[in-house]
Protein backbone atom coordinates (compact mmCIF):
# COMPACT_ATOMS: atom_id res chain seq x y z
CA UNK A 1 0.00 0.00 0.00
CA UNK A 2 1.34 3.43 -0.95
CA UNK A 3 1.96 6.29 1.47
CA UNK A 4 -1.00 8.16 -0.02
CA UNK A 5 -3.33 5.17 0.41
CA UNK A 6 -2.28 4.65 4.04
CA UNK A 7 -2.87 8.31 4.86
CA UNK A 8 -6.22 8.39 3.06
CA UNK A 9 -7.41 5.25 4.86
CA UNK A 10 -6.37 6.67 8.23
CA UNK A 11 -8.22 9.95 7.63
CA UNK A 12 -11.33 8.19 6.31
CA UNK A 13 -11.49 5.75 9.22
CA UNK A 14 -10.61 8.11 12.06
CA UNK A 15 -12.11 11.45 11.03
CA UNK A 16 -14.82 10.75 8.45
CA UNK A 17 -15.79 7.36 9.92
CA UNK A 18 -16.12 5.66 6.55
CA UNK A 19 -14.16 3.41 4.24
CA UNK A 20 -15.62 5.03 1.11
CA UNK A 21 -12.68 6.52 -0.83
CA UNK A 22 -15.08 8.87 -2.65
CA UNK A 23 -15.68 10.71 0.64
CA UNK A 24 -12.26 12.39 0.45
CA UNK A 25 -10.30 13.71 -2.52
CA UNK A 26 -6.52 13.70 -2.12
CA UNK A 27 -6.38 17.50 -2.45
CA UNK A 28 -9.29 18.31 -0.10
CA UNK A 29 -8.18 20.79 2.57
CA UNK A 30 -8.73 19.32 6.03
CA UNK A 31 -9.06 22.78 7.56
CA UNK A 32 -11.34 24.32 4.92
CA UNK A 33 -13.58 21.24 4.87
CA UNK A 34 -13.67 21.03 8.68
CA UNK A 35 -12.37 17.47 8.59
CA UNK A 36 -9.60 17.84 11.17
CA UNK A 37 -9.12 20.42 13.93
CA UNK A 38 -5.93 21.28 15.80
CA UNK A 39 -6.28 18.32 18.17
CA UNK A 40 -6.85 16.04 15.20
CA UNK A 41 -3.69 17.31 13.54
CA UNK A 42 -1.70 16.26 16.61
CA UNK A 43 -3.24 12.78 16.32
CA UNK A 44 -2.27 12.70 12.64
CA UNK A 45 1.30 13.63 13.62
CA UNK A 46 1.45 10.69 16.05
CA UNK A 47 0.15 8.40 13.30
CA UNK A 48 2.77 9.64 10.82
CA UNK A 49 5.61 9.25 13.30
CA UNK A 50 4.57 5.70 14.20
CA UNK A 51 3.52 4.50 10.75
CA UNK A 52 6.36 5.99 8.71
CA UNK A 53 9.15 6.29 11.27
CA UNK A 54 9.61 10.02 10.83
CA UNK A 55 9.89 12.88 13.29
CA UNK A 56 7.74 15.96 12.75
CA UNK A 57 9.38 19.09 14.15
CA UNK A 58 7.38 22.03 15.53
CA UNK A 59 8.39 24.29 12.63
CA UNK A 60 6.95 21.73 10.19
CA UNK A 61 3.43 21.97 11.66
CA UNK A 62 2.14 24.15 8.84
CA UNK A 63 -0.73 23.71 6.37
CA UNK A 64 1.70 23.37 3.46
CA UNK A 65 2.80 20.05 5.00
CA UNK A 66 -0.35 18.75 6.66
CA UNK A 67 -3.56 20.11 5.10
CA UNK A 68 -4.48 17.36 2.63
CA UNK A 69 -3.71 13.75 1.83
CA UNK A 70 -1.39 14.78 -0.99
CA UNK A 71 0.43 17.39 1.10
CA UNK A 72 1.03 14.88 3.88
CA UNK A 73 2.21 12.23 1.43
CA UNK A 74 4.72 14.63 -0.15
CA UNK A 75 5.87 15.72 3.31
CA UNK A 76 6.40 12.10 4.43
CA UNK A 77 8.31 11.32 1.23
CA UNK A 78 10.60 14.34 1.76
CA UNK A 79 11.22 13.35 5.40
CA UNK A 80 12.05 9.76 4.46
CA UNK A 81 14.49 10.85 1.74
CA UNK A 82 16.19 13.27 4.13
CA UNK A 83 16.59 10.60 6.83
Amino acid sequence: MSITEKIRQHILANYLFTDDPAALADDDSFLEQGIIDSTGIMEVIFFLEEEFGIRVDDDELIPENLDSVNRIARFVQRKRVAA
